[in-house]
């Protein structure tokens, strides 16, 4: 269906500081019909949820127009980045795409920009650089820094706007990424959207020392200042512009606290009672929007205000039921898994040997045999060397060479600009790392252990992995992940954390076994356009020397390893336990002369199972090990997915084998009684023959 054909008002979404400083008419029109715009739309929306044509959660930004809109006119929108909140409708629409895109996005009909995936005001333009909301809004504020520092890498003039309110200045994500823009230098600027409330809590009930939020900026070494945006409109913009121009010039964050309104509560469906009597109708008195527009009219400008807001009436009108004629979604089941991933990308142009790289740190040719930590460092320097746009970030990466060395002598050979320490903070590096991914990057994060990721959680799973499933964005991250017991470590440094990230959907890993594999699996989930989860047991780190070439089916990593041959029963297994299990194939095969048909995953998801079920059709028979504890752990999954057609076919109950339910212990006595050990293996397999 085609979309009715915008009034020529809305011809322009851009406002230059100049205009405003002239009070030119047709800027201060353009400023109005925007903002006229913005208020009647998230009016009618409300109108539509309350008629119960529109479902879900209905945010208005009714008294938010004067911050939000200003912005997005005055912003660069070829080059700039910006994720709006759920006050922000009217940045959205000055931002890109027609009236009907942003409607059809609350209709959830088959015309929505995130095709009904996602709801209301969690939109965006990715190809646009308008990043798409979640409402964890502090873990925001870092994929905008990261997409900003993309945007500079690549010669760009770029500004990020960054959106968040009184209330998610709380999180610690805040925190985290004012002090990391302030570190790196990224020209952000943070908007607090200060409206007095976090949903029905009030600032005096959010924060014990006072409630200027923007003076935090000193702590972080930025500028910062209050800003009444519920004042002249065109004042505000002024203001902004000079903002936006200084962090443009200087490259230095900064942080504005604008005081605005929320004059519909939280949502569609909040009562507002907990308000103090007369504190709404004081809101309303202090309502921006009709007084810029008397203030348009007593200036002699009555006739062309009326005659704006009667087209952009008529104009929305006109979109609503554009937008109430579009189809529903068909809900193809089918099609949203298609989209889970970003489609399979090409085989990268990869040099085919190993010659060409730097391998100073490595101590020693190519051609001898590596450890999986060295294995890893010739990896990294294979990407380094041949693809300009990889980057190797993480905690002591740098001229440490990392926890465990994997990064080795990278600063020195590829410099700093390329590999570099990041400060203790795991989700707002992460949200980084995933805007440099949005940003035409692929970077390499290490987690100092696995363990740490946790910290990161919600830009790994919910930002990161959703992404293309809500937008349509690739997001080619690749996060290395140091696990594993066996070391002596303790509970918060040896986790096997596989079925927690797995169980969200999105995500891609591998899980090697040894060092021609580890090799491989960098190329490959480096290359891959989505984020991947490199699991690196420690323990194998330098579990001996093996032969590293250049393999041209490096891409095989995202299929089972066949490790040994057998028809008693299928062993499936990963990581270090590969190793256990094959001695205890070794083992059977001697003193019971029974063979077991032994697969070394590598690639947990997504799963190829195709050999193993073959395999299992032959054998009848199955084992899963793995090293995590053996309640909700990935050996449950695997058993389901390989017995579900062979239920009836099978000979035995499936073996698992796994750690206990404990936290990992620390003394290496209780630490080998927790974990699977070649002895307890070959102990629970001779049970299970009987």
């Amino acid at each position: 269906m085609a979309f009715p054909k915008p009034p020529a008002i809305l011809a322009s979404r851009d406002l230059a500081g100049a205009e405003l400083e002239q009070n030119s008419p047709a800027s201060l029109l353009r400023l109005h019909a925007w903002m006229h715009l913005a208020r009647a739309a998230d009016n009618r929306i409300l109108e539509l949820f309350r008629q119960g044509l529109i479902k879900g959660t209905v945010c208005g930004g009714q008294g938010n127009e004067a911050l939000v809109v200003p912005l997005a006119l005055l912003a660069d929108k070829a080059h700039d980045v910006v994720s709006f909140s759920h006050r922000g409708f009217g940045g959205h629409l000055v931002w890109s795409g027609h009236l009907c895109d942003h409607i059809n996005q609350y209709f959830a009909n088959a015309g929505s920009p995130t095709r009904a995936r996602e709801g209301n005001i969690h939109h965006g333009d990715p190809a646009a650089r308008s990043l798409p909301m979640i409402s964890h809004l502090g873990a925001m504020l870092a994929p905008v820094a990261g997409a900003t520092d993309a945007q500079r890498r690549l010669g760009r003039p770029a500004v990020g706007l960054a959106f968040f309110g009184d209330g998610s200045s709380s999180t610690g994500d805040v925190h985290e990424t004012l002090n990391l823009a302030s570190l790196l230098s990224l020209p952000v600027l943070f908007v607090i959207e200060n409206n007095r409330y976090a949903y029905s809590t009030p600032v005096r009930e959010q924060f014990a020392v006072g409630t200027e939020l923007w003076k935090r900026a000193a702590g972080y070494g930025i500028e910062g200042f209050a800003l009444d945006a519920t004042a002249d409109p065109a004042a505000t913009a002024r203001t902004l512009a000079a903002a936006l121009a200084k962090v443009r010039t200087t490259g230095r964050p900064l942080l504005i606290e604008a005081h605005t309104l929320r004059l519909r509560g939280h949502a569609a469906y909040d009562t507002g009672d907990y308000l103090a009597p007369g504190e709404s109708d004081a809101f309303f008195a202090a309502d921006p929007l009709p007084k810029y527009r008397a203030r348009l009219v007593a200036e002699g400008q009555a006739a062309a205000v009326e005659k704006i807001e009667a087209e952009l009436n008529a104009f929305l009108e006109a979109c609503v039921q554009a937008s109430l004629a579009t189809p529903r979604p068909t809900g193809d089941a089918a099609a949203m898994e298609a989209d889970v991933f970003a489609p399979p990308a090409p085989p990268m142009s990869w040099i085919p040997s190993l010659d060409s790289i730097p391998h100073s740190a490595l101590r020693t040719p190519h051609s001898e045999n590596l450890t999986t930590a060295q294995a890893l460092n010739l990896a990294h320097r294979k990407i380094l060397t041949e693809r300009k746009e990889s980057l190797v970030l993480g905690q002591d990466i740098a001229t440490y060479g990392g926890a465990f060395k994997v990064t080795d002598g990278l600063l020195a050979d590829f410099g700093r600009a390329r590999v570099f320490n990041v400060p203790l903070a795991e989700s707002a590096c992460t949200g980084w790392a995933t805007g440099l991914a949005l940003g035409g990057f692929r970077p390499i994060e290490e987690f100092q252990f696995a363990d740490f990721s946790t910290e990161a959680f919600t830009q790994i799973t919910l930002n990161a992995a959703t992404m293309h499933f809500r937008s349509g964005a690739k997001v080619p991250l690749v996060l290395r992940l140091p696990c594993g017991g066996g070391l002596t470590f303790g509970s918060f440094h040896s986790q096997e954390l596989e079925s927690v990230f797995l169980a969200m959907p999105g995500l891609k890993a591998l899980y090697p076994s040894t060092p021609q594999d580890a090799f491989n699996a960098l190329l490959a989930a480096y290359e891959d356009d989505n984020p991947v989860l490199l699991f690196e047991h420690k323990g194998l780190y330098r579990r001996g020397k093996h032969p590293v070439a250049w393999d041209a089916n490096y891409r095989d990593v995202w299929m089972p390893r066949h490790v040994r041959a057998g028809d008693f029963a299928t062993f499936v297994t990963y990581g270090e336990m590969t190793h256990l299990a094959a001695e205890a194939c070794d083992y059977f095969a001697t003193e019971y002369e029974k063979t077991f048909d032994l697969f070394d995953l590598r690639a947990l998801a997504p799963l190829r199972l195709d050999a193993i079920r073959s395999s299992l059709e032959r054998t009848h028979r199955l084992i899963v090990l793995h090293e995590g504890r053996r309640t909700h752990g990935f050996g449950a999954e695997l058993v389901a997915r390989l017995t579900e057609e062979a239920f009836f076919s099978l000979e035995a109950a499936p073996l698992r084998i796994a750690a206990l339910d404990l936290p990992v212990p620390f003394a290496p006595e209780l630490e080998a009684a927790h974990r699977p050990t070649t002895e307890k293996i070959i102990e629970q397999i001779a049970a299970w023959i009987g």
